[in-house]
């Protein structure tokens, strides 16, 4: 998979492993995702609806030109929560 999507795909399974899905009922991550979808947090269905984007523009030829957007908003977003340390003079 294109490094384009890694940080969706990051930030889904972290969600999916704080889930209550996962957390409380003990189901696996990948059974949560295909028989227990309605029952996730609004965060992880856009994450997944986020990555299933992601994945589909790698295949689309226009946004293989412009860039997949998608993903390089997910990293930007993951570097705005990553706080740069200051720097020691």
């Amino acid at each position: 998979m294109s490094s384009s999507c890694d940080a969706i795909l990051k930030a889904l399974k972290e969600c999916l492993l704080n889930s209550d899905c996962v957390q409380k009922q003990g189901h696996l991550p990948s059974d949560c995702l295909k028989q227990h979808s309605n029952e996730l947090p609004e965060q992880c269905q856009l994450l997944r609806k986020s990555t299933f984007e992601c994945k589909r523009n790698m295949l689309d030829m226009r946004t293989r030109f412009r860039g997949n957007t998608v993903g390089m908003d997910a990293e930007k977003l993951r570097q705005q929560k990553t706080p740069v340390p200051p720097a020691e003079s």
